[in-house]
């Protein structure tokens, strides 16, 4: 899996693979090692994970706070496109979009508390697969990955097996 950000110098390519956590003790999921370890890849980093409701998609969207830096840079090339197919296009609101994340930490292992109110943009109740996309990740209930039409077939059949997996390990517990 790729990571996001700069690490040691090295400008890495942005949050790629996947991973599945079922809520755990206390409500707790885990964030997959290399997603955690591209929002904080030193020990002393600050681990805070933010998250957001997607813009067009029933997810999260997930990301470290370096991505703040090229909002206004992706605002721009969003404006540009927008005028160039000749598209309406609210800046403030797209801004507003953009901003209006939620900072939460998390632990060495990964571990956080989703709060309820995101849980609930979502339907997140149980379990979240997590698919990298490039500049974020995205956080799915499963169940709302499922109900994604033509084109979601691969992440579907991931989180399916993730899941599976999830499942066959709790047993054996």
């Amino acid at each position: 899996m790729g990571n996001a950000g700069d690490v040691a110098g090295k400008a890495l390519s942005g949050y790629s693979g996947q991973g599945f956590s079922p809520r755990g003790e206390k409500g707790r999921y885990v964030l997959p090692p290399a997603f955690r370890n591209a929002i904080a890849p030193e020990q002393d980093d600050s681990r805070v994970l933010c998250l957001a409701r997607h813009d067009r998609w029933n997810c999260l969207t997930g990301f470290g706070l370096s991505r703040t830096e090229r909002f206004e840079a992706q605002l721009d090339r969003e404006e540009e496109s927008a005028l160039r197919l000749g598209r309406e296009f609210d800046r403030e609101l797209r801004s507003i979009q953009l901003w209006t994340f939620s900072e939460i930490p998390f632990d060495a292992s990964g571990r956080f508390v989703l709060p309820d109110h995101l849980a609930e943009l979502c339907g997140i109740d149980g379990a979240i697969c997590f698919l990298g996309a490039g500049q974020f990740f995205t956080l799915w209930a499963p169940k709302q990955l499922y109900a994604m039409g033509q084109g979601w077939e691969g992440q579907q059949a991931v989180c399916r097996k993730l899941e599976a997996d999830a499942a066959a390990k709790g047993k054996r517990k």
